[in-house]
């Protein structure tokens, strides 16, 4: 292994400024628990002068024991023309008792000239007065120089001179912010070398923190790092301002699997996917399926070739074992699959299973998908076809039948259910409104069942989306519904098909909870 980089997350400050991202302070202490246990070494938590709600944060959070990072606060630097004991933002800064904070400043003229409106002599001496305010109470400081590469590109020396006035004052890292997300790597990479050469008398260490505008924040943090940075800061799932931060779920993995860095143990790095899929259900969003190394689809083959070759050898179409970060193979199942690649998905359900037997599972596939069923991204629906087909589904539930009303003008609750269940042999009616029939469904539903099977209350439908089959056909085409359903742990898809929009949707939600149950039943995680 080359050197230890030190990874610093931002989900809690630059993330939390993405667009659709709130987190409540419960999120925020949750959060700061799956960072630790993955292994960061920093989490910047917030700014404690920005509102109520950071100030209640950081009270709750000096009394939290962690094991592998240090928390950091986030502010700038004085305002012009006071003393940094004086200034207020600087005293919640303080207030806020962590160990590490961090600090940032301006690296670029045109910031100095027409954003504070003062003199490159006072941003200096704002810089240095703020970074020794810190330091002389013992904090651990890291200076965020913000526009860093723009204000390099505009006047070179007097950007270094604002890294050289927060070593000054007492800095231990120089975090390079590419605030705008505009510098291309390579560029980014001879800036670092040159740094590195330039302030050699300089104790500090050399950061990184890029947005992805140009969509190359992830190669940037890289090549800064292999130019001689030991600090890369992002946000764990990319989520920023604008587009987002350089995400540390790719960069992490591609620095120790693929360049040899130190970010985190071994073991914590299995944990890489988990974290993900645990942060996103945290901020109330859907893991994007192809998020590198993370994402459901990142390890997924459709095409019958490239299934063969991965059994074959992983190394054909794989770039990393996908164990190493926590995620898994997948098989798509379609019409294009081979028995290759649907014999290891029967396996994993019934590891005896013959292979002379694959074909009545491929034939039933096939035959669905001339139905209209897509099942390359509902995997759990795949699972229970081939329960199906091999005579091997218990029954949780059995519908005897379902009402659903919709009525206009619409409101809030413009839909109501009533759905009846034989459950144990017992009949039980629930009824329930809903915003939209199939809301009122998927409630209804649950209502109905939660008594038998608690955990399902732990079950959110993640997502819903419907697709026309033929529309040439006009109103009496078919329809394809597809639902990701999913908890704290995990997510999984299922597929209905039918003329009837409602019917199809049943299908898709009677699926989901079936599956569920079903590794609920066996003690599985669902993958």
């Amino acid at each position: 292994m080359q050197p230890q980089i030190k990874i610093f997350d931002s989900t809690l400050r630059d993330g939390a400024q993405a667009e659709g991202i709130s987190f409540s302070v419960r999120d925020k202490l949750e959060i700061v628990r799956l960072l630790d246990d993955l292994g960061v070494h920093y989490i910047e938590a917030g700014n404690p002068a920005s509102n109520p709600k950071e100030l209640e944060f950081f009270r709750q959070a000096a009394g939290l024991r962690l094991h592998s990072a240090k928390l950091c606060a986030f502010g700038s630097t004085r305002r012009k023309g006071i003393a940094a004991k004086e200034d207020g933002n600087c005293g919640a800064l303080l207030a806020a008792g962590t160990p590490a904070v961090a600090v940032f400043g301006k690296s670029s003229l045109l910031h100095v000239h027409e954003i504070l409106r003062t003199t490159p002599h006072e941003n200096l001496r704002m810089i240095e007065d703020t970074c020794r305010f810190f330091a002389a109470r013992g904090k651990e400081v890291i200076f965020d120089a913000e526009h860093f590469f723009d204000g390099y590109a505009l006047d070179e020396a007097y950007a270094v001179e604002t890294l050289r006035a927060a070593a000054r004052g007492g800095a231990s890292c120089l975090a390079l912010c590419d605030t705008n997300g505009g510098a291309f790597p390579w560029k980014i990479a001879e800036a670092v070398r040159a740094l590195r050469a330039q302030l050699r008398d300089v104790p500090a260490e050399l950061g990184i923190h890029t947005h992805d505008d140009g969509g190359m924040a992830v190669a940037s943090a890289c090549a800064a790092v292999q130019a001689g940075a030991t600090q890369v800061q992002g946000t764990f799932l990319g989520f920023g301002e604008r587009v987002g931060n350089a995400n540390l779920s790719a960069i992490i993995p591609n620095l120790q699997l693929k360049l040899g860095f130190a970010c985190l143990h071994k073991d914590q790095l299995r944990a890489l996917t988990q974290t993900a899929l645990q942060i996103a259900s945290v901020a109330n969003v859907s893991l994007h399926k192809n998020m590198p190394f993370v994402g459901a689809s990142a390890f997924a083959h459709k095409a019958g070739m490239h299934a063969d070759g991965v059994i074959k050898n992983a190394g054909s179409f794989e770039h990393i074992d996908p164990a190493q970060v926590g995620n898994r193979r997948r098989f798509l199942m379609s019409e294009v699959a081979g028995k290759a690649a649907v014999l290891p998905r029967v396996q994993k359900i019934f590891p005896g299973f013959d292979e002379a037997n694959i074909a009545q599972i491929v034939t039933a596939l096939k035959a669905k998908e001339f139905e209209g069923y897509s099942f390359e991204g509902a995997d759990a629906s795949f699972d229970l076809l081939i329960r199906k087909s091999l005579g091997d589904m218990p029954t949780f539930f059995g519908l005897v039948n379902y009402k659903v009303l919709d009525e206009l003008p619409y409101d809030r609750k413009s839909a109501t259910a009533t759905v009846k269940l034989l459950v144990d042999e017992k009949l039980k009616i629930a009824a329930a409104e809903g915003e939209g029939p199939v809301n009122a469904l998927d409630t209804a539903l649950r209502e109905a069942l939660n008594d038998f099977y608690p955990a399902l209350r732990n079950v959110q439908l993640l997502d819903y989306k419907v697709r026309i089959m033929e529309s040439t056909v006009g109103t009496s085409t078919k329809v394809r519904v597809l639902i990701t359903s999913g908890d704290s742990r995990c997510q999984w898809t299922t597929v209905g098909v039918s003329h009837d929009m409602i019917e199809a949707s049943w299908e898709a939600l009677a699926d989901s909870i079936v599956y569920f149950l079903l590794r609920e039943q066996a003690g599985d995680e669902i993958d």
